[in-house]
């Protein structure tokens, strides 16, 4: 999607040395890499829709965090099309600017709101596995709709401003929409994307980190989730099943996260330091260093869409799915403790002490 590296020096007034190269692979990269994207994950995420919306009888915290994260990403993949044309016509933008803007900000919508909502999870799972009993009164569906709204106002508000930097220039023949901001606004640019960063990036990926490093040392502790009913040798067998997946879970999560996330805002701040440098004094930024940090900011640009592709796998690896497994464990476990000494009551905690862990 970069557009600015091609474009920006020639258009910056008052520069001593002119530093302009080509960037024709992506002309090739990003309409393949966008192709798939939107195959891919249309697919699971309509599936994953379908499954919430018509599969779901009973919706959780996490089934409503789930639900607006497909939402997110659905609304991302939808625009695929237009910038695969774009792309594909080499940096011809045949649409209006208003629509450029729009396409600009769903995208970067979709990238805060999927960080965003991956936290809300994160922490809804921490809480789960290191409070099971005590979260019991914190968690409910009906907090995680006022959070989800709460996620959703923080994502609008922050990312209004892409509405006002994205724009479109003719040059020449072509029509240009920038992903960036003009070079004329690339400084104010600067200060309101090194903001949301931190705010909406920086900070949620401590948290993230944060919770599965708790989580993580939780679940390694050899009575998780064995409770009372270690003593009697009942209910420990689905615990340790679902220690197993929880920690699969974690690094799959963790993986996915530093992947899509982290690899594009290091390229995309080091590849905007670079610009801003050259910018004001050319002598400092070699041609050749603004090149790379450019290619690589615009590979990593793929992979941050990726993340619409991997949500949905999340969900069903780790969320429907192993839910209705655990739920046929724990009745086969509540009907052997039934038989065994008659303690409805025990049964009834121990399926939701690992329900709740494992959500």
């Amino acid at each position: 999607m970069a557009t600015f590296a091609n474009h920006s020096t020639n258009e910056s007034s008052g520069q001593n040395r002119r530093c302009s190269f080509k960037e024709d692979f992506k002309y090739i990269l990003l309409p393949v890499s966008y192709t798939l994207v939107f195959v891919i994950g249309l697919a699971l995420n309509f599936t994953a829709m379908y499954v919430i919306l018509f599969r779901t009888k009973r919706w959780k915290p996490s089934t409503v965090y789930m639900f607006n994260l497909t939402v997110c990403d659905t609304l991302y993949i939808l625009t695929l099309p237009f910038l695969i044309y774009y792309y594909a016509d080499e940096n011809d933008w045949p649409f209006s600017e208003p629509f450029c803007k729009l396409i600009r900000f769903l995208f970067y919508a979709n990238l805060y709101g999927s960080i965003l909502f991956l936290c809300c999870i994160s922490l809804h799972r921490f809480l789960g596995v290191c409070y099971p009993m005590r979260s019991l009164s914190w968690v409910s569906a009906r907090r995680a709709r006022l959070v989800s709204v709460a996620v959703w106002a923080c994502v609008l508000m922050c990312q209004a401003p892409v509405l006002y930097f994205s724009r479109t220039r003719d040059e020449g023949t072509e029509r240009v929409c920038f992903d960036t901001t003009s070079p004329e606004l690339f400084h104010d640019f600067l200060v309101y994307s090194l903001v949301v960063s931190m705010l909406l990036f920086a900070f949620p990926f401590m948290v993230v980190m944060v919770c599965y490093g708790l989580m993580v040392r939780k679940l390694l502790e050899p009575a998780w989730g064995a409770g009372g009913s270690q003593s009697r040798g009942v209910g420990v067998i689905a615990p340790h099943r679902s220690k197993q997946k929880s920690v699969k879970m974690i690094i799959i999560v963790l993986v996915a996260f530093m992947l899509c996330f982290l690899p594009f805002h290091l390229t995309r701040s080091l590849f905007y330091f670079l610009r801003y440098l050259e910018q004001m004094d050319p002598s400092q930024v070699s041609c050749e260093l603004l090149k790379a940090s450019s290619m690589a900011y615009m590979v990593t640009r793929p992979l941050a869409s990726a993340n619409s592709c991997v949500d949905p796998i999340l969900y069903f690896m780790a969320g429907q799915g192993f839910r209705s497994n655990l739920a046929n464990k724990n009745q086969s476990i509540a009907k052997e403790i039934r038989k065994r000494d008659g303690r409805p009551f025990e049964a009834g905690l121990t399926v939701r002490r690992v329900n709740r862990c494992t959500e």
